[in-house]
């Protein structure tokens, strides 16, 4: 079997699995799409043991700024500047996302991106619970409702199923090559 069909079948299972989890019985704890941002940064940084690390390091670190983002310009309001504020805030906070890239763990830096985007966007586009409660309220809760908690573990998760995949296409390849 070529290594591209068995990356292909490998991906294909486990991403059934991951969407059946997410969509399932993780329902609410772990969303789908973000587990599979962070599934394809595996696979971009390298696909090794390296790539985990570095994916899930810089995955949680742009989340953790994304949310620190957020929490200043939830929490320190500044009407006067309309919309300059919350700009000035993403300027210097995506500053430090990427002013990290000479330390080796966080060198990736489309993951630290990935990890900030994905928490932004969901912040800003998810409504608000039945009890009116958005994301951006539940910055500071502990619950899988608040976005940094949410976000963490759906990309940890998807990351481990990048690396699981690439693991099991690399046992089918090889147990089907020719002796």
């Amino acid at each position: 079997m070529s290594k591209l069909f068995a990356l292909s079948l490998s991906i294909a299972v486990l991403g059934a699995v991951w969407a059946f989890l997410a969509l399932g019985p993780l329902s609410g704890f772990v969303l789908v799409w973000a587990g599979f941002i962070a599934w394809g940064c595996f696979f971009h940084s390298g696909a090794d043991d390296k790539a985990l690390t570095k994916t899930i390091a810089g995955n949680v670190y742009g989340a953790v700024v994304a949310w620190i983002a957020l929490l200043i310009i939830v929490k320190v309001p500044m009407p006067a500047l309309g919309t300059v504020w919350p700009a000035i805030v993403v300027g210097v906070t995506v500053f430090f996302l990427v002013i990290v890239a000479s330390v080796d763990l966080l060198s990736v830096v489309p993951a630290n991106v990935y990890g900030y985007a994905a928490t932004v966007a969901y912040s800003l586009h998810q409504g608000a619970d039945a009890a009116g409660v958005g994301p951006l309220q539940r910055l500071t809760t502990v619950s899988a409702g608040n976005p940094l908690i949410l976000l963490i573990v759906s990309m940890v998760i998807g990351a481990l199923f990048g690396y699981a995949s690439a693991k099991l296409a690399g046992a089918l390849a090889k147990s089907a090559a020719p002796a």
